[in-house]
This record gives C-alpha cells, structure tokens and sequence, in this order.
C-alpha cells in the first residue's frame, strides 16, 4: 500500500508538471485558448484526495511546468548577453522558476486550509478567489513579475469580453471560474455546472452587440514604425553609434513629408541626449521642413537634485514641436526590470564579479505618474518595453482624452525565443482593456499595429530592417474598466470569500 501510494503520488507530480507545461500553449505565439482551461483543471483535479503535503507538492511542480517552459527564454537573455558562467545561469533561472512556482504551491495550501472538501464552494466559489490572491501577491512582490497570468492567453478566446469590463485579472477569475464548474461536473456528473460553463463561454456573442467606445475616423492618421533591427552586441559600442544613427535615417528618410507620425523603438538612439544634440537638431529641422513629428527612444542623462540621473526616455520632436531639451513633451520610464536597467541591493550585487552585466543598469525611475505625451494634435499613453504588462500603471496613467497608446520596446534581448510574441500579447490586452489603439515599435520586432479590440491589424516580420505604415483610427469613450479599474475583481473576490464564511458558520450552527 506504501509503494503503491507513493508511485501515484509520483504519477500525478508527473501528470502536474506536464499539466502545467501545457498552460504555454494557451499564450502567443501558439494561442491555443483552451490550453489554459485544461492546465487550470489538471491542476485542480490532481490535487484531490491527497495528504497535504502530497497536494503542496503537486502546486509547485504544476509551476515549476508553467514557468519552466513558458518563461524558458530568460536563459537566452542572460547567456547571450552577460558574462555570467552557464553553470551559474541555470543556477538563476531554477531560483527564478522556484521562485514562481511558490504562487501555485501557496494556492494548494490556502485552498486546503479554506476549503478541503470536494464541493462547489472549493471549485468555484474559493478557488478563482485564491487564484487571485495568489497572483495579485506574484504580480506585486519583489518588483512584481505578472507574466504569464491566464487571463491573456483568452485575447483569442471567448472571454475576452470580460477584459473591457473587468481587466486581465477578471478574465483570469473567469477562467478558473469556469473551469472550476467543469472540474465539478467531471466529479459529480452536476448537469447546472456543466450548463452554466457552457452558457459563460457563449456570453461573447451577445456582449459582441456593445462597443465601449466610438471610432473617430476624422482624425485618422498614417504612422510609420521603424524597425531596425540592431544586434544586443554592437547597440551599447560607441564605434557603431554613427552606423546606427545611419540605419534609422536612411529608413526614415523616404517617409518625412509623407508621414505625419514617424516612431523608433526603444534606446534607437543608444547614447546621452545630450551627447546627440547636433544629430537632434539637424534631424529637427528636417522634419520641420516637411512637417513631421518623430518620437524616438533615447537615453537622458540630467541633474535632478544635485544628482546625476540616467533616464531610459521618449521624446518628441518636429513639425510644430521643435526640439527642446527642457521641453516637457517626453516620458521617462519608471518601472526598470531589475539587473537589467537598475541594481536592487546595489551595493551587494555590485561586488558579485560574475553578475549582470548589462550596459543600462545604471537607470532611474521616472515618476509613477506622468503627463499625456503630446504628439502633433495627438495625446498619447506611452511605455516602454517590460511597462506594457503592469495593468495597473497603464490604468493609472490612462486619460479619457487618450487617443491612443505607444510602447517603443526592444526585444532583441529575448532573442528567437517565444518572449516577444508573449510581450506583445500582453500589449494587446491593454488596448482591449481601455478600448484604445496601440503603437508597438520594437527593434527587431514584434513591430505591429493593434486596434482598440486588441487586435494585431498589421505586423512586420521579425529581425528585419524595414518601416511599417499604417493609417491608424484614434477612439474615444471609456470601457467600464477603465471608469473603475480593478475594483470589480475584488469585489468578486471578498464575495466569495464571505459566501465561504457563511457556509462554514452555518456548518457549525448545525452541530
């Protein structure tokens, strides 16, 4: 009975870990929706009728199988672009994956101590509000690192129509929701749950008839994305700083006086702005000439309080907006992925030889909250790169009088991994959420258009040189999201948890 007990235990670890790896699919670039549901169920079913640290087992393995497949494109940054030994490297990524997975195994735990019972209540009533505990505290801790959460894999799925109304998280409470009903139906064959699943998978096709916001297709305007495609090991070298000033000129070049809106992606101008001025300047007057605007990731290096600061930057210039150094018409990024722009615990990490060794850990926060970046007649909601995931800096930062969205990335760090179709996706889900289009400039790509539905309308192969042109529609309205945020889910989720309670005080009324 100990053997046999203890292979099954070793059977559904087994059945966990791949459980949890098939969760990858359901995200870009692979977008098998349903992928997410069966994951959620393995996990739920595997976890029944187990000792309790069988079950917390079985949570951990399930992330260590998400996250070990679905986040594997870390080791290629790091190896590809740091000095760090490869022993050393697989060493980080475990911690880093172990780390995660310590999410789904406090899951396991919590959902044993609320509700150990097979039950409704434990399917779908306290297991998508600990779901989303658990990944509010993995969205916020330590810097936060909300990626891979469920709800982004549905952008190709039928609850997607949660997303305007309720955000990512509410689509992720949705998700388990339903799959909590079918995990129930399985056990205890319950024609309700199965008819509700199916009912709450239907909802899109008559949520489809609303539209939260209105097209403004008078103030259409064409923008070009230049992708440039310049390779992680020359970007940072000072001796081809002129050979890539040359690239994006000679790709923009044919669209000023044609395009009103022309972007560069992240750091395209990698050296100090005030090193670049002559180059500003001239280019200023260029596109003046022509009436068009540039907006280009550069780096800003400035006293702010007696203190030299480094900022990972956007700035606007041309057309009507002459260049300015001191002119508030640029965004600063605020939050910096950590090792690669800035060093937590500085002073440690800084003595470790062997550690990150990227040329733009030396960054400063902007500030949390910044100013509409004004763009021709155009206001924008910009982000860089890692920004485009945090739900609730975008929501934050959101003003009614946006008329669209702008994130200048560089993904080249991920190399040919999954990452940058898993980063776009999630830019994706912002344009759904807040009902505006987005501008995805990226170095050498995912460069693409996406509209206010979060769908990519136009996108350029990736590590390519080129332009993408498209005429883009500015919206106007706010989704019910954007009006009240996050507040919808917790509310969902504070409910759930009193209907927990009151069940459990009418259990001990009954004895």
């Amino acid at each position: 009975m100990i053997n046999t007990g203890y292979n099954q235990q070793w059977i559904r670890l087994l059945l966990s870990l791949t459980s949890g790896a098939i969760g990858t699919l359901s995200f870009s670039p692979y977008n098998i929706w349903p992928a997410a549901m069966f994951s959620v169920f393995g996990l739920q079913i595997l976890t029944l009728n187990r000792t309790i640290h069988q079950m917390n087992c079985i949570g951990f393995v399930w992330g260590l199988g998400l996250f070990g497949t679905g986040i594997s494109w870390i080791y290629v940054s790091i190896s590809s672009f740091s000095s760090i030994p490869c022993v050393i490297n697989i060493f980080l990524i475990f911690f880093f994956v172990s780390y995660l997975s310590f999410y789904p195994f406090l899951f396991t735990v919590l959902l044993n101590f609320c509700c150990r019972e097979i039950s409704f209540l434990r399917f779908v009533v306290v297991a998508p509000a600990l779901w989303q505990v658990t990944e509010f505290l993995r969205g916020s801790m330590f810097t936060g690192f909300p990626w891979l959460q469920f709800g982004y894999s549905q952008i190709h799925g039928p609850l997607k129509f949660l997303a305007p109304l309720i955000g990512v998280e509410g689509v992720t409470f949705g998700l388990v929701s339903i799959t909590g009903l079918i995990v129930y139906f399985v056990l205890q064959r319950n024609i309700f749950a199965i008819t509700a699943s199916i009912l709450l998978l239907l909802m899109h096709w008559p949520v489809r008839m609303f539209s939260w916001f209105e097209l403004l297709p008078h103030r259409s305007v064409e923008v070009a994305l230049v992708q440039g495609n310049i390779a992680p090991s020359i970007q940072w070298d000072s001796d081809h700083l002129s050979h890539i000033l040359s690239i994006y000129s000679k790709l923009t070049d044919p669209y000023i006086g044609k395009i009103p809106i022309i972007i560069w992606p992240e750091s395209a101008i990698p050296d100090f702005e005030t090193n670049q001025k002559s180059f500003l300047e001239t280019f200023d007057k260029k596109l003046r000439m022509s009436n068009t605007i540039l907006v280009t990731g550069i780096l800003d290096n400035r006293l702010k309080k007696n203190t030299k600061k480094i900022y990972n930057s956007i700035i606007v210039f041309g057309a009507n907006q002459p260049y300015n150094y001191f002119s508030s018409s640029r965004y600063q990024k605020n939050h910096l992925v950590p090792f690669g722009e800035y060093v937590p615990l500085e002073h440690f990490f800084r003595s470790l030889n062997f550690f990150l060794n990227f040329p733009m850990s030396v960054l400063s926060h902007g500030s949390y909250i910044q100013p509409v970046l004004k763009v021709g007649n155009y206001n924008l909601s910009a982000a860089i790169c890692y920004e485009a995931i945090l739900r609730k800096k975008i929501h934050d930062n959101f003003r009614a009088e946006i008329d669209f969205f702008i994130v200048l990335s560089n993904d080249a760090w991920f190399g040919k991994t999954i990452a940058p179709w898993q980063h776009i996706q999630m830019a994706q889900m912002r344009s759904l959420e807040l009902g505006r289009p987005s501008l995805y400039s990226s170095n050498n790509g995912v460069t693409a258009i996406i509209d206010a539905n979060g769908k990519i309308i136009r996108v350029m192969p990736q590590d390519i040189s080129g332009v993408l042109v498209e005429k883009v529609i500015p919206t106007t309205g706010l989704t019910p999201y954007a009006r009240w945020g996050n507040w919808s889910v917790w509310v969902m989720t504070l409910s759930c948890f009193t209907v927990r309670l009151i069940s459990i005080y009418s259990s001990y009324i009954e004895e």
